[in-house]
């Protein structure tokens, strides 16, 4: 699957990934760009956030690991740019559409 162009996220976002790169340790769950809609997870220390023109913004871990910004579901049990998106993928199949035409309703 071709990767999806970067999202901008809301600026108040990178007050609050700052907050949390401070800390010892930051538990992420995103959207793999590569296999969406599938979920990974990463946790460690967050060293910063990297701006790489071409394809976004990313949350860099010292263990090598790097998250695009506007694929982060939640982080440390908080909601991410990505979990609106996430939460009507999940409750799809819950509308009376669930992949149907309008008609069908």
């Amino acid at each position: 699957m071709k990767q999806s162009a970067y999202i901008p996220i809301d600026p108040d976002f990178f007050d609050l990934f700052k907050k949390e790169i401070e800390k010892d340790s930051v538990k992420v769950f995103y959207f793999d760009i590569e296999q969406y809609p599938q979920l990974e997870e990463v946790e460690g220390k967050a060293t910063g956030i990297v701006d790489r023109k071409q394809s976004g913004q990313f949350m860099v871990f010292d263990n090598g690991a790097e998250v695009r910004l506007d694929r982060i579901v939640v982080y440390n049990g908080k909601p991410g740019p990505a979990y609106d998106e996430y939460d009507a993928y999940a409750l799809a199949p819950l509308t009376c559409k669930a992949g149907y035409d309008d008609d069908d309703c």
